[in-house]
């Protein structure tokens, strides 16, 4: 998910490895907060299959920096991690999902509808699993469980809701 973060953040202008990591928390700071420890690499592996490019250039002061930018390839591969599945893993889900429907801005009016269609169906197939673990009769829930997953069954209908209620926005800008 960081190159999909570092990728949206360069579609607006040119940044440092500061300015990407600045332009994801201005942005995304509810949902994750990178550190500089997993911005380096993910900015060499952008680098070296040609997402973005970079340009070495010196303060006044003598300091070097790096400034990134990104490619036409780096557009593709926005669009491709935008539309690639998502995780199955629930506890990756509500944040992935966040995240994406964050940077649909970038999408076209038919991928921003693939997209919410299926966050909303793997936010609802999560809600009835969390439901059926709540509801079976053969697992014995702490009360603490119980509270948790009633909690959980609660955030991904939340979120299936939002999407509803975006993919009406979505076909109203028609």
């Amino acid at each position: 998910m960081i190159e999909l973060l570092i990728l949206f953040s360069l579609t607006k202008k040119e940044l440092t490895m500061y300015g990407i990591q600045k332009a994801i928390a201005d942005i995304f700071a509810a949902y994750t907060k990178p550190s500089f420890g997993a911005i380096k690499p993910a900015l060499k592996r952008l680098e070296k299959c040609g997402f973005i490019t970079s340009r070495r250039s010196i303060s006044e002061g003598g300091k070097q920096f790096g400034f990134y930018s990104i490619t036409n390839d780096g557009y593709t591969e926005l669009k491709r991690l935008l539309l690639a599945p998502v995780s199955e893993n629930p506890v990756q889900f509500l944040s992935n999902a966040r995240i994406k429907i964050a940077c649909a801005s970038f999408l076209s009016k038919n991928e921003i509808n693939d997209l919410l269609f299926k966050l909303k169906t793997r936010a609802l197939e999560h809600k009835f699993e969390a439901e059926n673990t709540l509801n079976n009769e053969y697992i014995s829930l702490t009360f603490y469980q119980r509270i948790i997953l009633d909690n959980t069954v609660c955030e991904y209908q939340n979120l299936a809701t939002l999407i509803e209620n975006l993919e009406k926005e979505n076909a109203g800008n028609s």
